[in-house]
């Protein structure tokens, strides 16, 4: 008994990801359950227009909502807009009595402290909810787990497929044949690509028949934004394939990348209700942006010009992890060299089939 004991603990001290689950995927959920698990949205962003702009806004809790614009000489369609684009999460229209505040329904956790906040104000302001007028979770969910779907196949499904040519020896053929790095990565993500693309034309068409999502945007807008994102976690998955040996490594590495973009992305959670430091993990996280735009598209009908940023970072991103990834894996694919079991082995000078290998770390 105890040698196996002590042989168990061993073992756990050479398997370093194990251990680093054990450790610190714990210490990752107190903090983001502690920091991040919050549905009270603290202040908002507001619009006031019209004549009396200015004296509206001074009347308006500060401590609640922080007024960004002030323009007396805008129209009802100025307001709409700025919701649309999402620089605001409510717009006040004054000049008339009561004043009409527009509010975002696509920000459902915001806009629900903001019925509550205006509703207070009894008869002074009258609400009306935008693009989510029930404001129905499935409605904020769907173009989110769209995502999320694309994010399980990137990151799991697609490490878990090159890891497993790389256990059977496959993958190690590559390096004798001449093929660019690039190449071999954007012919094994091709598949992959091509199913999570019938993938999210499955769920958003189950998402809109289901639960009556609209998608009052640009089709080739969502599409887009799609297939940056795409990139980015199946460029994620390669990296993970090339730091797993087995399937077991690439399924836990893949899972400390995804556990944080459901939790930290704003899925779930509102990133506005997060404190400031867990929240700008946030916005390193891909599905963040994914979301912004599968929400903005569907819901708001947001054009490309308003998505600017989150089609920046996507853009960012993809260049930034298949660079990584195309990296790592022409280190992996270089001449003379392949991995067995973990450990890097180099071939004999003469490049014979069947000579001595000779054994590097």
């Amino acid at each position: 008994m105890r040698a196996m004991i002590v042989k168990e603990f061993r073992e756990l001290r050479r398997d370093k990801r194990t251990l680093a689950m054990l450790i610190a995927m714990p210490l990752l959920l107190l903090v983001i359950f502690g920091y991040a698990a919050n549905f009270k949205v603290p202040t908002v962003k507001a619009a006031v227009v019209g004549t009396q702009a200015t004296q509206f806004a001074a009347t308006l809790p500060p401590s609640f909502f922080d007024v960004t614009v002030i323009e007396k000489t805008d129209t009802q369609a100025d307001a709409e807009r700025l919701l649309q684009d999402s620089t605001v999460d409510v717009a006040i229209i004054t000049g008339q009595q009561p004043a009409l505040a527009l509010v975002d329904g696509s920000n459902l956790f915001a806009s629900q402290a903001i019925v509550s906040v205006l509703n207070k104000a009894g008869d002074k302001v009258s609400s009306q909810i935008l693009y989510n007028p029930e404001l129905k979770t499935s409605w904020v969910m769907v173009p989110a787990i769209i995502g999320l779907i694309l994010t399980f196949i990137g990151t799991i499904v697609t490490s878990i497929g090159l890891v497993r040519e790389r256990e059977t020896g496959t993958l190690e053929q590559l390096a004798v044949m001449p093929i660019k790095p690039a190449t071999v990565i954007l012919g094994k993500i091709s598949p992959y690509f091509l199913v999570a693309s019938i993938d999210m034309i499955i769920i958003t068409g189950l998402g809109m028949l289901l639960f009556s999502v609209p998608f009052n945007g640009n089709p080739f807008v969502f599409v887009l934004g799609a297939g940056l994102f795409l990139f980015v976690v199946l460029g994620l998955g390669v990296f993970i394939s090339t730091i797993s040996q087995t399937t077991g490594q690439a399924i836990q590495t893949a899972f400390m990348f995804l556990m944080p973009q459901i939790l930290l992305s704003g899925m779930i959670f509102p990133l506005d209700a997060m404190a400031a430091g867990v929240r700008w993990i946030g916005y390193l996280l891909p599905l963040t942006y994914f979301t912004m735009i599968s929400q903005g598209v569907m819901l708001r009908g947001a054009s490309l010009a308003s998505l600017w940023l989150p089609f920046l970072m996507l853009t960012v991103m993809a260049i930034v992890v298949f660079s990584g990834a195309t990296l790592r894996f022409r280190r992996d694919l270089a001449p003379g060299r392949r991995r067995h079991h973990g450990t890097v082995v180099a071939e004999p000078s003469g490049g014979q089939a069947g000579g001595e290998a000779r054994s590097g770390s």
